[in-house]
């Protein structure tokens, strides 16, 4: 059985997020995972009950909202905790989750502001699975997420 991985739906190109879009990921290794059976997909916003398409939201503070001031928080916590039960119930190693989402960001995030702009940080989701002792990667990180895989395939 191979080592699973939590991913982020939108990187499989299913067309959930907010815009209505998905985010393919190309990358050879992501196609080689996939065709191996590895991946366990969620998106925790729509796990959540935000509906497809939505307005955007970003971490303002301790809370999530739309530029509009729209309160988000409790649909990101509620699929936060999905994802962590699904990565149990599967029994995931690690998780590659989209960066920069409110949800998923695993080393930054949009600021708040609405204005395109970055800054450090992590989303709700990938906050959650670390606090619970999984590994979290971006879709930019995909050569550490297979060293990573490597040394847990080694350990098996």
């Amino acid at each position: 059985m191979p080592v699973k991985i939590l991913v982020s739906a939108c990187l499989l190109g299913q067309q959930v997020r907010y815009d209505g879009g998905g985010k393919l990921c190309e990358d050879p290794r992501f196609a080689r995972w996939q065709a191996e059976g590895r991946f366990v997909p969620v998106c925790p916003e729509v796990a959540g009950g935000l509906p497809t398409p939505r307005p955007p939201a970003q971490i303002r503070g301790d809370r999530v909202v739309t530029e509009q001031g729209e309160d988000f928080t409790e649909a990101f916590d509620r699929g936060a905790e999905i994802a962590l039960q699904a990565a149990r119930a599967h029994g995931v190693a690690l998780a590659i989750l989209k960066q920069s989402s409110p949800s998923c960001g695993s080393l930054f995030v949009y600021d708040g502001t609405f204005s395109g702009a970055k800054r450090p940080g992590e989303g709700r989701t990938a906050a959650l699975l670390r606090k619970h002792g999984f590994k979290v990667f971006g879709e930019d990180q995909l050569e550490e997420a297979e060293r990573e895989l490597a040394r847990l395939e080694r350990e098996r």
